[in-house]
């Protein structure tokens, strides 16, 4: 028998226009509001102006042949200009893929080809890797925010006459691509559609309300679909100002709450962490706060308390996917429990399935299953992970196991899938595993998450050495972080014998995590 568990809320409606069209509808009731103010140096972009730029962008791309069908890799920091080149895409019909501006060239490359894109852009800190990866790719034209240095043009040259939104079925067409390792495997494009971000901004609103010019501190990167929706999309199509940080510093970050008077800050565990134990923490009036949002990896409810306590305001969490554009639960305030990410939002059913296929009622184990607006059409040019993710029902298998409770809140305790979560990021083990075995020395790996009070979980890496060969833990470490971003790097390494697999070669992750 199948059981669904709804929203506690009532359904809300979902207009079906365009993403910038939802974003910018503060736009001319409050023309002068600054709606993106960078942290470091104060520059403001007001909604007025916000507006102007997206749509002059747009003209700009229009001017060059691109529009629908047409990708722009966007790799950057957290800046105002983040917002202006997203939505310009938008409004011309095209699709953004969000890169991650750490990311190594053989990294972007992978991106830029899967996704197609013709034109990047970046600021002048990450120019030279754009430009490496670019080469061999479909992406000829490359665009610099900030001084172009020698390198791709200055986005100046990108703009044009306004440009009004070009016509489209926001809910068939893609506008955003950003890649996951969804459950399993290597990074894949997520397809959302202007439907699924709309419909995803919408159902949040009941359960993360805000009051009208709140102000709010933008740390998490815009190129990770917490940041994308949550932050800078969310918060704009609010009213709220948005006060960006192209990488966090503790300082930094609690200096600009407490001169800006920043009401919402989002986090991740690790940062949430800091507010719960630095010393710095002391040093500075955070008064202004009404609310720490935590997201991208469980909380516990212990490090949320003692920092909620610390700081003099409710810290909570929700829980989402890339797949999920990314909301399917969250905490309304004054709605605290301890461990819970929340009740699910509208508009949104859920199941509970255990490992025998059995739904279960309140307070049952299983995988959460979730349906509703926001979730995805598919992976790009992947019909088969597509398959394995969304049945034949509409339901998304998220891999995470989980508990409802006789209030509607879901308690994430443990999972299926294979993502290892450092700091919030995703770190597939199947790449890691992929390049290590790359190393001359190396016969077989395998990787998996080892629990970490500060990062969440560390990834671990098992070598298998070919016979007769010799090789380091510094070595393996070495070679690992010449290919891959920060975040992805290797932190612990153990040589063994060999790697316990079944009997189709499915690496036993479990073993290795009950031995490792």
């Amino acid at each position: 028998m199948t059981i669904i568990h709804g929203s506690p809320l009532p359904d809300v409606e979902i207009p079906v226009v365009p993403i910038t069209t939802f974003v910018l509808r503060h736009a001319e009731r409050a023309p002068d509001r600054p709606a993106l103010i960078d942290g470091p140096t104060g520059r403001t972009i007001t909604f007025a102006e916000l507006s102007d730029l997206v749509h002059r962008l747009a003209g700009g791309l229009a001017a060059k042949g691109f529009g629908p069908g047409s990708t722009l890799a966007l790799m950057a920091p957290n800046i105002p200009e983040y917002a202006v080149v997203f939505h310009g895409v938008a409004v011309v019909g095209g699709v953004v893929t969000t890169v991650n501006p750490t990311y190594g060239a053989e990294e972007v490359r992978f991106q830029l080809d899967d996704a197609g894109a013709s034109i990047v852009v970046t600021v002048p800190m990450f120019a030279e890797v754009a430009r490496e990866a670019m080469e061999g790719t479909d992406a000829t034209e490359l665009y610099i925010i900030g001084e172009a240095a020698g390198v791709g043009a200055p986005i100046a040259d990108l703009f044009g006459e306004p440009l009004e939104q070009v016509e489209l079925d926001p809910l068939t067409a893609t506008v955003v691509l950003p890649y996951s390792s969804g459950t399993t495997g290597l990074p894949k494009g997520v397809m959302l559609t202007h439907h699924n971000l709309v419909a995803n901004l919408a159902q949040s609103e009941p359960i993360m309300p805000y009051d009208d010019g709140e102000v709010a501190l933008a740390v998490l990167p815009f190129f990770h679909i917490y940041g994308m929706q949550v932050l800078m999309n969310g918060l704009l199509a609010s009213g709220c100002t948005v006060i960006t940080m192209p990488r966090f510093d503790l300082e930094e970050g609690l200096k600009l709450i407490q001169d800006r008077g920043v009401s919402r800050f989002f986090a991740v565990p690790p940062i949430v962490l800091g507010l719960a134990k630095h010393p710095l923490v002391d040093q500075y009036d955070l008064s202004s706060l009404r609310q720490v949002f935590s997201g991208a990896a469980p909380l516990g409810g212990d490090v949320a308390e003692e920092a909620a306590e610390r700081i003099g305001c409710e810290v909570v969490q929700g829980y989402g996917m890339t797949e999920l554009s990314p909301v399917s639960h969250a905490t309304r305030p004054g709605d605290y429990k301890s461990g819970s990410c929340g009740i699910t939002v509208p508009n949104t059913e859920c199941r509970i399935v255990s490992e025998d296929g059995e739904d279960q009622p309140v307070g049952g184990e299983g995988e959460l299953w979730v349906r509703g607006p926001q979730v995805m059409p598919g992976y790009l040019n992947n019909p088969e992970a597509t398959a394995e993710t969304i049945d034949a029902d509409g339901w998304l298998h998220t891999g995470d196991v989980a508990v409802v409770d006789e209030d509607g809140h879901v308690f994430i305790v443990d999972r299926l899938k294979e993502l290892i979560k450092y700091k919030g990021f995703q770190v597939p083990p199947a790449e890691l595993e992929a390049l290590i075995v790359t190393h001359p020395a190396v016969a077989d790996a395998a990787v998996i998450g080892i629990p970490d009070d500060e990062a969440g979980e560390l990834p671990k890496a098992f070598v298998v050495l070919k016979p007769g060969e010799s090789a380091t833990v510094a070595d393996i470490q070495e070679f690992v972080g010449q290919h891959v971003a920060s975040y992805k790097q290797v932190r612990l390494v153990d040589f063994v014998d060999e790697i316990p697999k079944s009997a189709s070669g499915k690496i036993l992750r479990r073993f290795l995590r009950d031995g490792g």
